[in-house]
């Protein structure tokens, strides 16, 4: 969209004393650009320039100028080659207007929206009210791809072999090239069989050979800690996004509950309907 060579189009339009006009004079209806008997306001360029991605907005302001407008007069004059638009646009329109006087009403409830200290504590009370830490494990392993081979690794590691070494040599798993180190994990985050065989393990002992479905591992236990309960400070924030988020939903919800509904029966109709585009066509 956003490309240079706009100022013949500009200059066309007679756009040139428009847009340099004194800063005090420009408002959201200033017509920068006539396309038939539809205006162009800078209001509209705006609503476009805010929908621009993160990388178009880092180009410079002439540009996103130059190329904001080239767009609005190229969709304006396009546009009028039609004469109405078609059932699904006329669809997708309502939708899009649904969708933004939604997000609008939501904006506004948002800023409604308070969490005192004293709610933020009583979360903190009741999330952690007899909060038992959970252990987490520092390991490292050698993924191999058959038993035998795993047999033969923990054999050579208790014969005194370095287990980085042989995990850079040997496994087969992406973490191989680091020494076959997996960092800290939790409850959960390996599948069950590695992760009981972890759990069974002393500090610096190496597993026997483990099978899961990744194939066969070699494990090795570095360290373990216990996850410490946060104090206050520290979920402070998180929690207060979370009484915040809950009582946003409560009043969006409150809202549709609210709201004279009328859903006749859905028995009859096939969901895969949403697949059949011929139905809007014309």
């Amino acid at each position: 969209m956003l490309r240079q060579g706009t100022l013949l189009l500009a200059g066309a339009f007679g756009l040139a004393t428009a847009v340099h006009a004194a800063a005090q004079d420009i408002t959201a209806d200033t017509v920068v650009a006539t396309v038939g008997e539809t205006d162009i306001t800078i209001g509209h360029m705006i609503a476009m320039s805010l929908g621009l991605n993160e990388e178009q907005r880092q180009m410079p302001p002439g540009i996103i100028f130059d190329g904001v407008l080239e767009s609005l007069i190229q969709q304006e004059a396009v546009g009028q080659a039609r004469s109405r638009l078609s059932r699904y646009g006329e669809l997708h329109l309502e939708n899009e207007r649904r969708s933004l006087l939604a997000g609008e009403a939501v904006g506004e409830l948002a800023e409604t929206i308070t969490v005192s200290p004293d709610e933020i504590e009583d979360a903190y009370e009741t999330r952690y009210a007899g909060y038992v830490p959970s252990r987490e494990f520092n390991a490292a392993h050698i993924l191999l791809e058959s038993r035998d081979d795993a047999t033969e690794i923990v054999g050579e590691l208790r014969g005194g072999a370095d287990f980085a070494e042989l995990a850079k040599a040997r496994s087969i798993g992406p973490s191989g090239p680091n020494g076959g180190n997996l960092g800290w994990f939790g409850p959960g985050q390996m599948v069950p069989e590695f992760e009981n065989a972890v759990a069974a393990l002393q500090e610096g002992q190496v597993s026997d050979p483990v099978q899961t479905q990744f194939g066969w591992h070699v494990i090795i236990l570095n360290d373990i800690r216990e996850t410490p309960v946060p104090t206050l400070d520290d979920a402070r924030e998180q929690l207060r996004q979370e009484i915040w988020q809950r009582k946003l939903a409560n009043d969006v919800q409150a809202i549709v509950d609210a709201a004279n509904k009328n859903i006749r029966d859905l028995a009859d109709i096939d969901p895969d309907i949403l697949n059949d585009g011929s139905l809007i066509e014309r």
